[in-house]
């Protein structure tokens, strides 16, 4: 499978369903960035239209490219090179068609959708006929908008515990889907 992953900032839902722009986060770069490389992601999106959270992302990345830091954790900086920060969905879209001629199935998760898809297997079911890439898209703050589910070709069932509490951080959905997807 030719997997890219996108965390969503914008467009999002916050807890009173408003379309929000969220804040990227140090711990997502970071954490995201091991999981994709471990798991053999192509790249990984940080997406948002904000121009300072762009400048955020590149001197995050750029500092584990320096000299003194590379030379601290080169596991690092190997990690993050697969993270890139683009605008809007739609540029990393472009950027998977650039890359592979075809257009990505974009597929989205969440643990508050009011339908789903199906499960991995029905993912991997789907990818048999026409393997195109994929976009494995996860949201931040309250959720993807309904315009993202919307466009999305496929949507996963929520990860669920033995219990009803259901919230987990993106990092860990991320690292837990990663590993489903791959095996």
């Amino acid at each position: 499978m030719n997997l890219y992953l996108g965390l969503v900032h914008h467009p999002i839902r916050n807890k009173r369903q408003e379309i929000v722009t969220t804040s990227v986060t140090n711990l997502d770069i970071h954490d995201i960035s091991r999981s994709c490389k471990t798991f053999g992601v192509e790249k990984f999106f940080l997406i948002t239209p904000l121009k300072a959270q762009h400048k955020l992302v590149g001197r995050i990345l750029g500092h584990w490219e320096k000299d003194q830091s590379l030379a601290y954790n080169p596991d690092r900086q190997k990690a993050l090179a697969v993270a890139q920060v683009v605008n809007n969905i739609e540029e990393s879209k472009e950027f998977i068609r650039d890359k592979t001629g075809k257009e990505p199935l974009v597929v989205v998760t969440g643990a508050n959708f009011k339908k789903y898809s199906g499960q991995v297997k029905d993912l991997h079911s789907v990818l048999e006929i026409d393997n195109p890439p994929v976009l494995l898209l996860f949201g931040t703050g309250y959720g993807l908008a309904d315009s993202v589910l919307e466009d999305a070709g496929f949507s996963l069932e929520p990860i669920n515990g033995p219990g009803d509490y259901n919230h987990l951080s993106v990092r860990s959905a991320v690292a837990i889907y990663l590993d489903r997807l791959r095996k």
